[in-house]
Parts: structure tokens; C-alpha cells; sequence
């Protein structure tokens, strides 16, 4: 531990002070840069990066296209470490510069989506309320749709920042949020031991969008922290989630805008349904 802080009167950016992702964000809004976004020929296109907020989104549109929507889509690369997101044409697609982003050409008007959860909202009535189940079920399905909003920022930036992003590791932060991950976990748990998935009886937009953080976490593939939070231990959630991994439109769409880890599982950008055979990294850097 360093010695106590103390905040001054007044705060200001340093930002040389916020580790290795200290360049994917700053205190103020709007573009650090002229840059236009591409346009594809499909009549969805995402700007996105394999995180996972863009997990959810990436997973939807191959589940609607596996159940045979005319949902195609373009998805191009936004790399936040890079700053791509503060670009100016990222900017008119999303004022608050987070992945992901859509703009949906389907009709007469090119219209702007932004913030996942409303992402999936708009192509699931885009496409007669696909994933959503019976109606009579939409409160319960809205509700642990914007409860993984909530949650998962205390997962994400919180957890996952201090236990393994920040520079320094930090006792009671980690503690704090690892005491509030795993209460989530607890959550899901028990809701899990009585129901096979989120909402409706039936999969949904809930689980795509709870999976992609919660599920990928105790699957072991976020931020390296599967034994120090003991997921093991949540055998309903882990059930569910290794369920929902088998499931091939959700290995397609983990692969989409990803960046990191095996080569064969990263498809920085996707143009159509034959890309995950032919234009994967491993591809590409042997060609």
C-alpha cells in the first residue's frame, strides 16, 4: 500500500496517470480527429471491438441470422486502445465514444443505435421482436436486461480494472468489487437453480447479453480471474454458460472484431458468412 490520497480542491487529467488504458478515455467529449467510418453493402453496419459490450451485440446478429433474419451485417474494427472511437464519424454514430455502434440502412433513413442493450432492442423489433419470447414475459426479460447494465460496470470497471488492468494492485478496491462480483454471481445463481435461462423459459437478448460478461467470466476467459473468485462454485451459472458456448452462432459472433488470443478465433472484420472460414488471423498472416 502507498501512502494515503488526498484529493485536491480541484481535479485535473493527467493523462500519463491511468495505466496501459489511460488513452481510451479522457474527461471531455466529442472527436480528437477527422476520420470517416467505412460503409459496407449490407444493410447493418457495426463499429465494434471484441469486448464484452460488443460480444452481445456480434452474438445477436449471427443468432438472427442462424434463425434464418435477413439480418446481415458489416462488422469493422474500432480499436479503443487505439482511439478509434473519438474518430469523428465514430462520434456522429455515438456522442458518449464506446463501442459498440450501429447504423441500421435498412430503410428509406440511415438511423444511429447506440448503447448495446438498445442495440439488441432495435434488432429484435427490427425483426418481430426475435429473442424476446412470449410477451407476457417482457417485464421479467426487461428487467434482467438492464440489470446485466447495471451489474456490469462494477464487474468490468470496476473488477476487472483494479484485479487486473490498473497499475498498481490496490487492496481495497479489489476487495470491494470482488465482495460485489461476487454477490452478482450469487444472484445469477440463484435465479439459475430454479430457471434454465434468464427470462421467457426460453433463450433471449437476456442471456446473449448477461452471457457475454458473466458467463465468458466464469468460463475463464475474463480478465484471469476464475480461481481467485471461485466460479466453480456457482454451478447453476456455470452450467448455463457452458450451454449457451456450445450453441455455434455464439462461437461465431465471440470471434467477430476480436483482437486477442488464438489467431483462428479472430475475425477483425466481417463481410459475410464465408469470412469465418477464410479470412480469420491465422489466415490472413500465412497468405
Amino acid at each position: 500500500m502507498t501512502d494515503s490520497y488526498t484529493p485536491p480542491k480541484v481535479w485535473t487529467w493527467d493523462k500519463e496517470n491511468g495505466g496501459e488504458f489511460a488513452s481510451t478515455n479522457r474527461p471531455i467529449a466529442g472527436p480528437t480527429h477527422d476520420k470517416e467510418l467505412p460503409v459496407g453493402k449490407h444493410p447493418f453496419q457495426l463499429y465494434s471491438q471484441g469486448t464484452p459490450n460488443g460480444v452481445k451485440v456480434t452474438v445477436m446478429f449471427e443468432e438472427l441470422l442462424a434463425a434464418g433474419h435477413a439480418a446481415d451485417y458489416d462488422a469493422w474494427l474500432i480499436r479503443i486502445g487505439n482511439g478509434d472511437q473519438f474518430g469523428s464519424g465514430f462520434v456522429e454514430v455515438n456522442p458518449n465514444s464506446k463501442i459498440p455502434a450501429l447504423m441500421d440502412r435498412s430503410g428509406e433513413t440511415p438511423v444511429r443505435v447506440f448503447e448495446s442493450a438498445a442495440i439488441m432492442l432495435h434488432l429484435s423489433e427490427t425483426f418481430g421482436n426475435a429473442f424476446q419470447g412470449a410477451s407476457e414475459h417482457r417485464a421479467e426479460l426487461l428487467s434482467w436486461l438492464f440489470w446485466q447494465m447495471g451489474s456490469a460496470p462494477f464487474l468490468g470497471g470496476g473488477f476487472g480494472h483494479f484485479y487486473n488492468y490498473a497499475p498498481e494492485k490496490f487492496e481495497y478496491p479489489i476487495n470491494r468489487y470482488a465482495m460485489e462480483s461476487k454477490r452478482q454471481l450469487d444472484v445469477l445463481d440463484r435465479h439459475l437453480a430454479q430457471n434454465d435461462w434468464m427470462a421467457a423459459g426460453e433463450y433471449t437478448i437476456a442471456d446473449m447479453a448477461i452471457w457475454a460478461w458473466y458467463g465468458q467470466l466464469v468460463l475463464g476467459r475474463l480478465y484471469n480471474a476464475a480461481e481467485f473468485l471461485d466460479v466453480e462454485s456457482y454451478t447453476h451459472v456455470m452450467a448455463w454458460a457452458k450451454r449457451i458456448a456450445e450453441r455455434p452462432a455464439v462461437q461465431r459472433g465471440r470471434m467477430v472484431n476480436r483482437t486477442g488470443g488464438d489467431p483462428a478465433l479472430q475475425l477483425h472484420e466481417r463481410h459475410s458468412a464465408e469470412d469465418f472460414a477464410t479470412r480469420t488471423q491465422d489466415k490472413l498472416l500465412t497468405a
